[in-house]
């Protein structure tokens, strides 16, 4: 017979656990929200302005920079991964780990020189655990991702880009499409070029149209010298507000999971002590009864 007392403690301890996963999900929530309006608020820029870098990439203008230029032999690759410091998140650092894993595989045929570079704590032990240590890792980025912090980070990419230490930079992270919709994906950033490739206009669209004609003052080269680097760094920034709010979605859906299941696993358990406890009754009354007619004998 099963024992009530196991079975009691079994069911608080399940609501403790109910309690912790419920709070969980509610600063998920509180914490979703605020990182979905920084999100959205940059998305729209991040938009513009690399379709303003895609247009004059593609206007047919004497216009170079070093960052639009591809490299015609790419000697050493380089790889960010975006993931979080903490768990409970569901399959959101795994997502992003298998696209960043594949990634890495394939710039070993790219690329003779390879190096990773992750950012939180759970992409660092799924390397590791996969045998491929980082060569630099990041912990402070948390769900507030500051400019000024991923400023320091873009700079250093920029640099080593146009004094040719790297000659291709990947982003592995998770990009926020709507609040239902996520998706891990890997994206080149550098060069740009092949960032301004991804706001080609549809066939159709605007392939048929006029030209559109810029005119620069002072110079060409002094605008691109500003907004060509801005824009990689916005970019850059963004990626790291996506990976922040879809991690708190993660979060939500899968603490939300986690307290709908103690629910029915606290109502199963509810049932089946009161059988058992109705089961230990009976017995002691059939002992009791039992006693009283062997006396009576």
């Amino acid at each position: 017979m099963v024992n009530p007392r196991a079975l009691d403690r079994r069911r608080r301890s399940i609501r403790s656990i109910r309690k912790i996963t419920r709070t969980m999900e509610l600063i998920a929530t509180a914490r979703f929200k605020k990182a979905m309006d920084r999100a959205s608020a940059a998305t729209a820029y991040t938009r513009r302005i690399t379709q303003l870098v895609a247009k004059l990439a593609q206007s047919g203008l004497e216009v170079s920079h070093p960052l639009l230029q591809p490299r015609p032999e790419i000697k050493h690759a380089k790889l960010l991964v975006i993931t979080s410091n903490r768990g409970y998140c569901g399959g959101y650092n795994g997502n992003v780990v298998r696209a960043a894993a594949a990634r890495w595989n394939d710039l070993a045929s790219a690329a003779p020189k390879r190096s990773l570079e992750v950012s939180g704590k759970r992409g660092i032990g799924a390397f590791k655990y996969r045998g491929q240590a980082a060569d630099v890792t990041f912990t402070h980025f948390e769900d507030k991702p500051t400019f000024a912090e991923v400023d320091v980070l873009a700079t250093r990419y920029l640099d080593e880009y146009v004094t040719g230490q790297i000659d291709r930079l990947d982003v592995a992270y998770t990009v926020f499409q709507s609040a239902g919709r996520q998706a891990a994906t890997v994206e080149t950033l550098l060069p740009l070029s092949s960032l301004a490739g991804s706001g080609k206009p549809a066939a159709g669209a605007e392939a048929h149209g006029p030209t559109k004609m810029y005119e620069f003052l002072p110079s060409a080269k002094s605008i691109l010298e500003e907004i060509v680097p801005t824009s990689f760094k916005v970019k850059v920034f963004k990626c790291f507000l996506d990976a922040a709010v879809s991690e708190q979605i993660a979060r939500m859906v899968a603490m939300k999971a986690a307290t709908e299941n103690a629910d029915k696993l606290i109502k199963t358990l509810s049932r089946h002590y009161n059988r058992a406890r109705q089961g230990r009754i009976t017995s002691e009354l059939l002992d009791v009864i039992g006693g009283v007619e062997a006396l009576k004998g």
